[in-house]
């Protein structure tokens, strides 16, 4: 009997919510829930959790899933009228069974690719359509890659704008022990200062206090460097060149 893991499972999760299991041949894995093309689970090959998911997380529609990675569209925290965060991350996405080309890594089969279009009741809260594709893939070494396209799809062709995140929680030791490197001198707006706009003195982003900041024109590369745990994520992205944000929060907990 074969011992090979299957890449893509479709399962049921907490109260019965479709989600998509994705597994790596050298044992790392992912969770994808279709309600808010949420991600919740990010393993290495160890099985080590590496995202933080709220133990008050409810998993009940339409409440937004509290932790993981949530998906900020078309508004990114309350930089615009709509409801922090957007909508996307409330709403049930589809597998996409005709995706564009991704530039994902072709020897990786263990990858999803999901779909977003507005419904009548989004029009009337954000009068744009749109198509919102999302891919979800583990890289052979457990790289988690998430890669979206926006389409618009207006049929008046009229343009609009919108804000975008990857809201994502990571799960650390405690945080005393934790420091963000590689945005050392940059801007960044205080949203415990009314947004007020500074720049970033020290040498690394530690944490000593509540902190909740969005850091602008970020780097293509970020480290977060957990002493206790002995573990450095490394974050990369691409197409993303205005914002990041990095919070502490102790009422979140």
């Amino acid at each position: 009997m074969s011992s090979e893991r299957v890449p893509v499972e479709l399962s049921k999760g907490v109260n019965g919510l479709e989600k998509i299991i994705l597994r790596e041949t050298r044992g790392s894995s992912a969770e994808v829930y279709f309600y808010g093309g949420h991600v919740t689970s990010w393993k290495n090959e160890h099985g080590e959790e590496l995202l933080f998911v709220s133990s008050k997380a409810l998993f009940k529609p339409p409440k937004a899933i509290r932790g993981g990675i949530p998906i900020c569209f078309p508004q990114f925290s309350n930089h615009g009228p709509l409801e922090p965060h957007g909508f996307a991350r409330n709403k049930l996405w589809s597998i996409d069974t005709d995706p564009p080309a991704f530039p994902t890594n072709s020897s990786s089969k263990a990858y999803i690719d999901l779909i977003l279009k507005p419904s009548e009741e989004d029009m009337k809260i954000w009068p744009h359509s749109y198509e919102f594709r999302l891919r979800v893939a583990l890289g052979p070494g457990g790289d988690l890659m998430l890669t979206s396209r926006i389409r618009n799809t207006n049929t008046d062709g009229k343009p609009f704008t919108f804000t975008f995140a990857y809201h994502t929680y990571f799960s650390v030791s405690d945080i005393s022990e934790v420091r963000v490197e590689g945005l050392e001198t940059l801007d960044y707006l205080d949203n415990l200062l009314n947004k007020q706009r500074f720049t970033e003195q020290g040498d690394a982003i530690t944490f000593e206090a509540e902190v909740d900041k969005i850091y602008l024109s970020t780097p293509t590369k970020i480290a977060i460097l957990d002493h206790e745990k002995k573990r450095t994520l490394v974050l990369r992205k691409d197409g993303l060149p205005d914002a990041g944000e990095v919070y502490f929060l102790q009422l979140f907990y």
